[in-house]
């Protein structure tokens, strides 16, 4: 019997049967990318992406298919984690327009082109796509839904082409990309994705349906190790070779106002201020448009803008003009240091910091930052979690700090979509965040300080030391369950059942022959003593070098080591 369509209530179904079924495997997913220190969360993260989109549906009133898909979205958008999790919600931004106008039935060409939908939405999103991650399980299944779609009216033919197509996929990840073929593991994100798709494949046809998985007890696995590599979203500009002087913001309402003459086109709209200029970011929803571009033609965007709406927000830098300012000491703010500040009057700038431990979040106090977010790693905040403290930080123009590279795609997306202007500055650890701060100044523009501040972490070498939680060898480096690892920047170097040797033998890997200083956070698992004594026995073996210890109360990282 030809199943040819979908219901309201069946598109619920799906939705709460391919996010319980994701949940039930969280765990699993979140193995695939064990480092191997205890911090593999992608399962996680997307597990608390799509519950969010999940609440969101079930606290929907409305009752066609097209908002029931928005409310997914919608929740997945403020409830994304990590950069699998924004990921996720992009995929199912796109899902939602491909289903836009469709009230109470699917039909299998729908279904197939919303997941043809979800896959152009999320490779836009993607500064540098690279196959043989979710991107590349998402794309390769949603062409395999279109290809059945041709020839079949049947919407359990094609969710079985896309489901079955998305482990094809998947199983082909490690040929893709060599890192996982060293440790024999998938796609931690392509997996988490076909959980979802095979639990709406359940279901549709009532019944289980089998997923090739690995023991993870038998195999040497790793997390994807330079997955932020992968994701480069940055839209830092040089201001010392400036070729389009104003910085331009408009934010445009819809159809609102006398001059509408275009019906809105996201990719028409975004091409065309694409050619005037650069560092273009431009964020749409059904109402209002948001638009971020260098260029030197402001009232040109402006007019452009009015053509869809109403313009409700402008905002025009002249950068030139800053950065010659800055360069002269005109506009150092000197007159207004003994001012007091207002407490209801917005600071010009707020620095909001992701960090964990009690003493860490003292230490980016001391230098400045004004918000906290408690996480990193196994606590990647969400979108919304960013949002709201931008809203608490109640300043002009917002940095935002992520510390660690799976954070940088929800800090973006978070900075895209505020009031506010926000920049990333994306620090890759604690070392780095602390010292970006070097770089800030209270009297820069927001893309000034970004700049500066992203040129200060070239200066610091980072390190951290933590316990494996599994026998693996990687880049040759052979470890046991339970040693103690230190990992330079992004890869493991060493490996020893001695704390104190571990440590010291990481630093000296960290230092260079104009290293001055290194810094030691010790983390809620060592004490004062035993920090003091690797600081003793660095500074006997380097007359040359000047150790601090600093109590941070970190969780996870027996240490947090920087050398400058």
């Amino acid at each position: 019997m030809e199943n040819t369509s979908i219901s309201v209530t069946a598109f619920r179904d799906m939705i709460e049967v391919g996010g319980n079924n994701l949940n039930e495997n969280a765990e699993y997913v979140n193995s695939l990318n064990v480092f191997p220190v205890p911090d593999g969360d992608t399962g996680t993260n997307m597990n608390l992406s799509f519950t969010s989109g999940m609440e969101h549906v079930k606290n929907t009133e409305e009752e066609t298919i097209h908002d029931i898909a928005k409310a997914l979205a919608k929740g997945l958008l403020m409830g994304a984690r990590g950069n699998s999790g924004v990921i996720l919600s992009q995929l199912f931004r796109g899902f939602s327009k491909g289903l836009e106008n469709v009230e109470t039935e699917i039909t299998a060409q729908t279904l197939a082109a919303a997941f043809q939908s979800g896959v152009d939405t999320a490779y836009k999103a993607v500064m540098k796509p690279v196959e043989g991650t979710i991107l590349t399980v998402a794309r390769e299944s949603a062409e395999a839904g279109v290809a059945v779609a041709e020839h079949s009216d049947d919407v359990i033919e094609v969710m079985r082409a896309v489901q079955e197509a998305a482990q094809k996929a998947l199983d082909n990840t490690p040929e893709q990309l060599p890192v996982l073929k060293e440790v024999g593991v998938v796609d931690s994100g392509g997996q988490g994705l076909l959980f979802i798709y095979t639990g709406f494949l359940e279901s549709l046809t009532g019944e289980a349906v089998p997923v090739n998985t690995l023991d993870p007890e038998s195999t040497d696995i790793t997390e994807l190790a330079h997955n932020d590599n992968f994701f480069n979203a940055s839209h830092s500009v040089d201001t010392e070779d400036i070729k389009y002087g104003y910085c331009t913001e408009i934010m445009v309402k819809l159809g609102a106002g006398k001059t509408v003459t275009d019906e809105f086109d996201y990719d028409t709209f975004r091409n065309y201020l694409d050619g005037l200029g650069d560092s273009l970011l431009v964020v749409a929803d059904d109402e209002v448009v948001k638009v971020h571009v260098h260029t030197e033609a402001p009232g040109e965007v402006m007019n452009y803008g009015q053509k869809f709406g109403e313009l409700i927000k402008i905002k025009v830098d002249n950068m030139r003009r800053q950065h010659d300012d800055i360069l002269t000491g005109k506009g150092s703010g000197k007159e207004h240091e003994e001012q007091p500040k207002q407490p209801t009057k917005k600071a010009k700038f707020a620095i909001i910091s992701v960090a964990a431990g009690e003493g860490v979040h003292e230490l980016f106090r001391s230098l400045g930052v004004t918000q906290i977010i408690n996480g990193g790693q196994t606590m990647n905040p969400s979108t919304q979690d960013i949002l709201e403290a931008i809203e608490k930080a109640h300043a002009e123009n917002i940095i935002i700090l992520p510390n660690n590279s799976n954070i940088f795609m929800a800090a973006n997306q978070a900075a895209a979509v505020s009031e506010t202007p926000a920049c990333v500055v994306e620090t890759r650890s604690i070392n780095q965040g602390l010292a970006s701060l070097l770089g800030f100044n209270e009297n820069a523009t927001l893309e000034e300080n970004k700049a500066a501040m992203t040129e200060e972490l070239d200066n610091v070498v980072s390190g951290s030391i933590t316990n494996a939680i599994r026998d693996t060898s990687i880049d040759g480096v052979t470890i046991k369950d339970g040693d103690y690892m230190g990992i330079i920047e992004k890869d493991i170097k060493v490996a020893n059942a001695d704390l104190e040797t571990a440590t010291i033998e990481t630093i000296n890997e960290m230092l260079a022959d104009d290293s001055e200083i290194v810094t030691l956070i010790y983390g809620e698992d060592v004490t004062e003593d035993q920090a003091n004594a690797i600081a003793e026995a660095i500074e006997d073996q380097h007359d040359e070098i000047e150790v601090e210890v600093v109590n941070g109360k970190q969780p996870v990282y027996h240490y947090l080591i920087s050398a400058e």
